[in-house]
């Protein structure tokens, strides 16, 4: 199939180099690369899950988490409120 497709320069560039450098015609390196991208686009690898590992953090001695009130007060000293 023919078809008009217009590169950017950069694209164009990199495309001619590799035609050069594996001494194949432009079309192939263009069709390669699509073929690549596109499964790529249509069957992105599955995405490992997001771990994260806890970690103990404790409680600063003379904190109490029972009275938010007064946790904020200690925290933030006199300007709370």
């Amino acid at each position: 199939m023919r078809i008009t497709l217009t590169l950017d320069p950069d694209v164009a560039a990199k495309a001619k180099m590799a035609a050069a450098k594996r001494r194949k015609p432009f079309k192939d390196v263009i069709n390669e690369a699509l073929r690549i991208g596109l499964d790529e686009v249509l069957n992105p690898p599955a995405a490992k899950p997001y771990r994260t590992v806890g970690r103990p953090m404790g409680l600063r001695p003379g904190l109490n988490l029972d009275d938010i009130g007064e946790l904020l007060a200690q925290i933030e000293g006199g300007d709370y409120k």
